[in-house]
C-alpha cells in the first residue's frame, strides 16, 4: 500500500515538509529531476515551434503600448525580442498620436541587468510629483513580489550617488518632497520591538525617510497591529494641500484609513472596516460589503454612498445613495478623475460606465458614452497623479475574437478617440462567442462564455478555465495565447464565472468564500458537465487550467470530480490548506479560506485541501502541476508537495518549476511563451487531440 500521508484526519503528519525549503539542496535535486522528466516527456519540435510563435506574438511591434502621463511626457514600459527585459521609455502626446511614435529611452533594463549581474524584472516606477525629474524604481530579482527600491535621475539617466536605496523587501514608497519619502517597509523592527513585517511578510511600519538617513532608523509615523495584514502609506495633494494617508489592512477585506501629516495619524475615517472608500476635492464615496445603517436606514451590501469629506470628519455627514445593488448587476470599480467619480458596473456581464459630479444637494449622474456595450472594457485616468489630471481617461476595449483597442476620452464631451489598435494574433474566422448557464449542486445558475466553431461535434477539444475567489471577475477578454494554441487549431475555449468571483458583486463572492468555497468548485464541475449535456464534448476531451486560487480549484477537480475531465493543468497553486497560513503571504488569505488552526474552520477547509484528500486508487486524469521558484506570494512548496504525494501514490503526475517568474509564468516573453506552450502541449496530448510523438 502506498503512503497516504498527509490525510484529513492526520493533517500534520507530512513526509514532504522538506520540499518547502525553496533553495534546499535535497529539494532542488528533486525539482531538477522532475523538471528533466517533464521536459523529456513533453518537449519536442512542436513545443519549440509553439513557444516561438507565442513569443513572436508577445513581441510583435504593433501591440498596444499602454501609457501613463507624467508631466509633459507619456511613459511606457516595452518588451520585445530585442529587449526581453524591457525598456522604460517616453514620448510626447503629439508623437504618440502618430503611426510611428518617436520614443526616448529612459532606462534599458537589459543593459542594467547585464552591467550589474542581476536578474532584474521591472515592477514599475513612481516619479516625483510636479517636476517628474526623479523616479523610485521597483526592481524585482527574478519576478518575485519583493523589490529593491532605487532612486533614478531621469534627466541624466543615472542612479544618483546619494540616492535612496532600500534592500529587497515587499516595500513601497511615495515622494513627500525632493529629499523625503513616505516609506512602507517590512524591514527591521517596529516601534513595539517586534518585526516590522506582518505574518504575511508585508509592512507594519510607515516611516518618514529623509535623504542620507538609515531607513531602518527612520521615524515611524504609523504602525499596524501585529495581527494585521499590513500597512501602506500614500500622499494626497489635492487643492495644494498635503495629507498623509495611512491605510491599515486589518484583513484582506477590512481596512482602517487614517489621515495625518508628517507627525503621524490625526483622524481615522469613521467608516465600516469592510467599506471600500475613495475621495477627491472634498467629497468621499463608500461601498460596504455588509449592511450599513445610517440615520435609521439600513443599506444593503454594495450600495454606493457619497457625502462631504469635511462633514464625515465632523460627524455631520448626510450620505446620498448613488447606486444600489441588483441581481446580476454589480459594481466592479470606482475612481475619481478631475472631480468626477467614474463608476464601472457589470450588468448581466455587460460593461456600463457612469460619471457622477458631486454637489451639496445632489450628485449629477451622466453616462460615459461611446464605449462598447459588449465585450470587456477597462477605464482609467491617463495621469499618474490625481492632482495633475485634466480629466482625460483611457479605455481598453476587446472581446474574445477582437483584439484590444486603446481609446482616449477627453474631458469635454466627445466621442472616444481610437489611439491604437492591436493586430490579431490568431485567425478568428469561423469562431463564435456564446453565453450559457450551468446548474450547480445547489441549483444556482452559473454563467459561462464559450468561444469556438459553429455547430457541435460532440467531442470538441475544450479548454476550460476559471478562478472563483477574492471577488475577482473572470471576463471574456482577447486571450491571444489560448487563441494561438487552442482556438486557431479548431478547439473551443470556455471561461466559467463561478461563485467566489466578483461578476455579480459581494453576494456572488460570499457564496464561494470560506465554508462555501466547495460551492465554487461545484460550479466549475457543473460547467464541465453542462458542456457534455449540451453535446459540445465528452469528459475525456475537457482540458481544465487554473492558476493561484484557480490552481486550488484545479487540484479540487482532480480529487473531487476526476470523472469530468480529460486533463488538468494546475499552475502556481495553493493546495496544502493545512499549512497555507504559514507559507509566505498565506496568512493574508484567512478571510477567504478560513483559519486551519481553528478546529471549527479546519472542519470545512479539510474538504477542499486537495493535498490531504488525494488518495490511492482513484480515477484521476493526467495532471501537470507547475510553479516558479521565485514565487514569493504562493509558496512553491504547494505544487512540489502535491506532485510528490501523487507520484508516491502511483499517479504519473508531471511537475514543472522554472527558476524565475514570480507569481506568474515567466519574467519575459520568452519564458512566458515556453510555459504556455508546454502546458498546452500537455493538455492537447492528454485528451488525445495531439499525438504523443
Amino acid at each position: 500500500m502506498a503512503d497516504p500521508r498527509p490525510t484529513p484526519d492526520a493533517p500534520d503528519d507530512d513526509p514532504y515538509l522538506w520540499l518547502e525549503e525553496v533553495e534546499g539542496e535535497r529539494a532542488l535535486q528533486w525539482v531538477e529531476a522532475r523538471n528533466a522528466a517533464t521536459l523529456g516527456h513533453l518537449s519536442d519540435a512542436r513545443v519549440a515551434a509553439d513557444r516561438d510563435a507565442v513569443k513572436a506574438a508577445l513581441d510583435r511591434p504593433d501591440k498596444i503600448p499602454l501609457i501613463t502621463r507624467r508631466g509633459p511626457h507619456l511613459y511606457n514600459f516595452w518588451q520585445d525580442a530585442a529587449h526581453p527585459r524591457g525598456l522604460w521609455r517616453r514620448t510626447s502626446p503629439t508623437s504618440f498620436a502618430g503611426d510611428r511614435p518617436e520614443w526616448e529611452v529612459v532606462l534599458d533594463l537589459d543593459m542594467l541587468a547585464q552591467a550589474e549581474g542581476e536578474d532584474w524584472v521591472w515592477h514599475g516606477a513612481v516619479t516625483r510629483p510636479g517636476a517628474h525629474d526623479r523616479a523610485l524604481l521597483r526592481l524585482s530579482r527574478g519576478g518575485g513580489d519583493a523589490v529593491v527600491l532605487r532612486e533614478f535621475d531621469i534627466a541624466v539617466r543615472a542612479f544618483p550617488p546619494d540616492g535612496f536605496v532600500l534592500p529587497e523587501a515587499k516595500a513601497s514608497a511615495d515622494w513627500l518632497d525632493a529629499d523625503t519619502l513616505l516609506l512602507s517597509s517590512p524591514l527591521g523592527l517596529a516601534g513595539d520591538g517586534a518585526p516590522a513585517a506582518s505574518q504575511s511578510g508585508y509592512p507594519r511600519a510607515i516611516r518618514l525617510w529623509r535623504r542620507g538617513a538609515d531607513p531602518l532608523a527612520a521615524p515611524i509615523l504609523f504602525e499596524a497591529a501585529a495581527s494585521s495584514m499590513g500597512a501602506w502609506g500614500g500622499v494626497d495633494r489635492e487643492n495644494g494641500q498635503e495629507t498623509l494617508v495611512f491605510t491599515e489592512q486589518l484583513g484582506f477585506f477590512d481596512t482602517a484609513i487614517h489621515l495625518g501629516d508628517w507627525e503621524g495619524a490625526r483622524h481615522r475615517l469613521p467608516l465600516p472596516s469592510d467599506a471600500r472608500a475613495s475621495w477627491q476635492k472634498g467629497w468621499i464615496v463608500a461601498l460596504p460589503r455588509t449592511p450599513w445603517t445610517l440615520d435609521g436606514v439600513t443599506h444593503p451590501p454594495d450600495t454606493l454612498l457619497g457625502t462631504s469629506l469635511a462633514a464625515l470628519l465632523a460627524g455631520t455627514a448626510r450620505w446620498q445613495v448613488l447606486a444600489r445593488p441588483a441581481p446580476r448587476r454589480a459594481i466592479q470599480n470606482f475612481f475619481w478623475c478631475k472631480g468626477r467619480l467614474i463608476l464601472s458596473v457589470l450588468d448581466e456581464m455587460r460593461p456600463v460606465f457612469t460619471a457622477f459630479t458631486p454637489g451639496p444637494d445632489d450628485w449629477m449622474e451622466t453616462p460615459v458614452g461611446g464605449l462598447p456595450a459588449i465585450g470587456v472594457v477597462s477605464l482609467w485616468p491617463l495621469d499618474e497623479r490625481e492632482e495633475e489630471s485634466d480629466g482625460t481617461l483611457l479605455a481598453l476595449a476587446q472581446d474574445p475574437v477582437t483584439p484590444p483597442e486603446l481609446l482616449r476620452l477627453d474631458p469635454a464631451p466627445s466621442a472616444p478617440l481610437v489611439l491604437k489598435r492591436s493586430s490579431p494574433v490568431f485567425d478568428a474566422n469561423g469562431l463564435v462567442v456564446t453565453r450559457h448557464e450551468a446548474v450547480s449542486s445547489d441549483g444556482e445558475r452559473i454563467p459561462y462564455v464559450q468561444v469556438g466553431p459553429t455547430g457541435e461535434t460532440g467531442d470538441a477539444p475544450v479548454h476550460l478555465t476559471g478562478y472563483g475567489g477574492f471577488q475577482v471577475s473572470m471576463l471574456p477578454s482577447y486571450r491571444g495565447t489560448i487563441g494561438q494554441l487552442w482556438l486557431a487549431r479548431g478547439g473551443t475555449g470556455v471561461i466559467a464565472n463561478i461563485r467566489g468571483g466578483g461578476e455579480f458583486g459581494t453576494a456572488w463572492h460570499e457564496a464561494g468564500r470560506r465554508e462555501r468555497k466547495r460551492l465554487s468548485h461545484d460550479d466549475f464541475a457543473a460547467v464541465a458537465a453542462d458542456l457534455v449535456r449540451r453535446g459540445v464534448t465528452v469528459p475525456g476531451r475537457i482540458a481544465a487550467e487554473g492558476g493561484s486560487n484557480g490552481g486550488l480549484l484545479i487540484a479540487n477537480m482532480l480529487t473531487r470530480y476526476p470523472e469530468r475531465f480529460g486533463a488538468l493543468f494546475c499552475t502556481i497553486p495553493l493546495i496544502d490548506m493545512r499549512r497555507y497560513t504559514k507559507l509566505l503571504a498565506g496568512a493574508s488569505w484567512i478571510a477567504e479560506y478560513g483559519d486551519p488552526d481553528k478546529p471549527e474552520d479546519w472542519a470545512f477547509i479539510r474538504d477542499f485541501s486537495a493535498y490531504h484528500q488525494a488518495a490511492e486508487g482513484k480515477p484521476y486524469p493526467p495532471i501537470l502541476i507547475a510553479t516558479t521558484r521565485r514565487d514569493d506570494r504562493v509558496h512553491p512548496g504547494h505544487a512540489r508537495k502535491m506532485a510528490a504525494k501523487l507520484q508516491a501514490l502511483g499517479y504519473p503526475a508531471l511537475f514543472h518549476e522554472p527558476a524565475a517568474g514570480g507569481h506568474g509564468y515567466g519574467k519575459d516573453n520568452g519564458e512566458i511563451a515556453g510555459f504556455a506552450a508546454l502546458g498546452a502541449a500537455f493538455l492537447r496530448r492528454a485528451i488525445g487531440w495531439e499525438s504523443e510523438a
